[in-house]
């Protein structure tokens, strides 16, 4: 493969942080998300996709149902969430060894690079925001939802240095602003510009995934931030930074589960079982929050008190797969192309399915939300 233009390169220390021109901005993330692509399938072996297990070994990344035993790829979160609790307490692999199912968690820095995976056969499961699946559709790629969740934007936040004159969204006009591209950072960034009345160009895009942008905003680099949790409170108890406003007046969207149209052909059962195993997890921290965070803390890198005080700005379970789901990522793929972001509109009804199909493999009570009034 030859060496990937300036336009495609990730930043990945404090001192490459630069400013976005105008003209790599329009389809940079579009483009980047191709090419990243391309190189994972050119390699052979998508190895180099995820990060090491905790206990510091190689997460395999190899072909899907390889070998005598079948194999289930899922992210790995560090979240106050329901798949950290699959993780950690080994419920999923339980539930699934009688099907016969090798489970196994990979890292990623962020959704783009988890559905880049996921299209290289190198995870099976993925959990992200609502942009980077517009994104990834927008490449050409195909992808299922199986899963989603409620619309939540407490746990993303603009951070801003502690010590920062910034007060309001117009102070952060013409600087630099980080947030991993194509991703639910680089929306709510966009979507506070414009309602405020300023546009994508009236402060300097940064695409920096969260650990780098970690390291850069530390060392007084950036701004601003837009990330999620766990890095927010992180951020706070370093003292390196402070919550300038959170998204939860800004978030019109939700996180889903997705998964290749091949995997769910091929793996319905397991599929099944998977988002029974994660409603569970997710009302298992609902009801127990203690008990969660003092399980959790070692995974989020976050004590136990904080975690208890963040309990309450997250709205736990799945949710029922609708026509609204559906309108709203019509508009999110309409947001993009209008920023010509992506080169293409995609048709995002593709990565959904029948209400049949959902019926028969979504967890009843998930199903039963819909005849709620």
């Amino acid at each position: 493969m030859k060496e990937l233009p300036p336009l495609f390169k990730v930043f990945t220390r404090p001192d490459q942080v630069q400013k976005i021109k105008r003209r790599s901005l329009l389809f940079s993330a579009a483009y980047g998300l191709i090419v990243a692509t391309t190189l994972i399938s050119c390699s052979g072996a998508p190895t180099n996709t995820a990060t090491n297990s905790p206990d510091n070994k190689s997460v395999a990344t190899n072909s899907p149902n390889s070998g005598e035993k079948k194999v289930i790829r899922v992210v790995r979160s560090k979240q106050l969430g329901g798949l950290a609790v699959l993780e950690k307490k080994e419920l999923l692999a339980k539930a699934l060894q009688p099907l016969g199912y090798e489970v196994k968690w990979a890292e990623f820095a962020a959704g783009p690079q988890a559905l880049e995976a996921l299209n290289a056969k190198g995870l099976d499961i993925a959990y992200t925001a609502e942009s980077p699946p517009v994104f990834y559709q927008a490449a050409g790629n195909e992808l299922i939802f199986i899963g989603a969740t409620a619309s939540n934007g407490k746990g993303i936040s603009l951070l801003v240095p502690k010590d920062s004159p910034v007060k309001s969204i117009q102070d952060l006009k013409g600087k630099k602003i980080a947030f991993q591209k194509a991703s639910i950072g680089h929306y709510l960034a966009v979507r506070a510009f414009e309602n405020a009345g300023l546009t994508i160009n009236d402060f300097e895009s940064v695409f920096l995934p969260p650990p780098d942008a970690a390291a850069a905003f530390s060392q007084g680099s950036l701004a601003g931030w837009f990330v999620w949790d766990p890095f927010v409170p992180r951020t706070e108890a370093s003292g390196a930074g402070r919550v300038l406003f959170d998204g939860e007046k800004l978030r019109d969207t939700r996180n889903f589960i997705s998964t290749r149209r091949d995997y769910y052909t091929d793996n319905k059962e397991a599929i099944k079982i998977f988002l029974s195993e994660y409603e569970k997890a997710e009302k298992w921290i609902q009801d127990n929050p203690k008990e969660a965070a003092e399980l959790l803390t070692d995974v989020s890198k976050i004590d136990v008190p904080t975690l208890l005080k963040m309990h309450p700005k997250y709205q736990y379970g799945l949710r029922p797969f609708s026509q609204e789901i559906i309108d709203e990522q019509e508009r999110v793929a309409d947001f993009w192309f209008r920023l010509k972001l992506i080169p293409k509109r995609p048709d995002v009804k593709k990565g959904f399915l029948t209400p049949e199909e959902y019926a028969s493999f979504t967890p009843s009570e998930v199903l039963a939300l819909a005849k709620k009034p």
